[in-house]
């Protein structure tokens, strides 16, 4: 079966593995005033701070629709038997919802619920082109990754809480208390939904690091095959901390950075990162 594989923006994943294994992205929405720009193509993380920093006002973001996903689909099928697409939590986007309508009117599409966000929707993605690569069928794909999700650990550690304030995610006093106390909380996935983990003290970096060795606190509860190393922009020094924590805990075979699209970003603001990846 000749299976193409079509993912939101949402899922972060680099240019260069998007091309490597001929993935579609399908941008979602970004609005910081001055109509729609689509995630990633018309608008930039970088760009889209800098518009939120001159006009003082928090961007919106808007799920795909479901014409634009029936032309994606419509497209993908004129030369694949099958496309298997992937969301962000239907619990945080209309996006699962559209693109569900739009594949039952094409036919043969198969959409993947990540209960997920950013690159933990990216090992999914990643792990449906192996599959397809392998040979198997589309149905089996989705149904091996909705299992396999469930496996996901996804989480972050948070800079500033102002964007997830401005966004209706925490209150105004929690945020004034956090950075007066300059916490920096972890914000975890779990059942599609956020949550708040624990709250580190000190400097982004110092949090950044102690966060990770939580984390992987149990090398033996981790699958080893792929990290993902995700940020919303932060100074190399706190990449590169990031990275040495990581591979002095655990093996991975694989130590992969992106860097979070507008969608991610517009929401949880500059100086975040986080780690994803599998526990067995």
């Amino acid at each position: 079966m000749n299976i193409k594989v079509t993912a939101d923006s949402t899922c972060d994943l680099t240019a260069e593995l998007t091309e490597r294994h001929g993935i579609t992205i399908t941008p979602l929405r970004v609005n910081c005033g001055e109509g729609d720009m689509r995630d990633g193509i018309d608008i930039t993380p970088d760009g889209l701070y800098e518009k939120i920093q001159a006009t003082g006002r928090l961007a919106s973001t808007a799920a795909v629709n479901v014409q634009e996903y029936i032309d994606v689909f419509t497209e993908a099928r004129k030369t694949y038997d099958a496309v298997i697409h992937f969301t962000i939590s239907a619990d945080m986007s209309a996006c699962y919802q559209n693109a569900c309508i739009a594949a039952e009117e094409v036919g043969n599409v198969y959409v993947v619920d990540s209960q997920s966000l950013s690159t933990g929707i990216g090992h999914l993605v990643l792990d449906a082109c192996e599959m397809a690569d392998a040979g198997m069928d589309a149905g089996d794909i989705h149904a091996v990754l909705e299992a396999k999700r469930e496996k996901l650990d996804v989480s972050f550690v948070v800079d500033t809480l102002e964007y997830l304030r401005k966004g209706g995610r925490c209150s105004a006093l929690t945020a004034m208390g956090a950075n007066l106390l300059r916490l920096h909380p972890c914000i975890f996935v779990k059942d599609g939904v956020m949550g708040v983990g624990r709250k580190y003290r000190g400097d982004i970096k110092t949090c950044v690091v102690a966060y990770i060795k939580d984390r992987l606190a149990d090398p033996s509860t981790v699958d080893t095959k792929r990290v993902f190393i995700t940020d919303s922009g932060v100074g190399e020094d706190i990449r590169a901390a990031a990275e040495e924590q990581v591979r002095a805990l655990v093996p991975f075979e694989e130590v992969i950075h992106t860097r979070a699209g507008c969608t991610v970003s517009c929401h949880c603001g500059p100086g975040t990162l986080g780690i994803l990846f599998y526990r067995k």
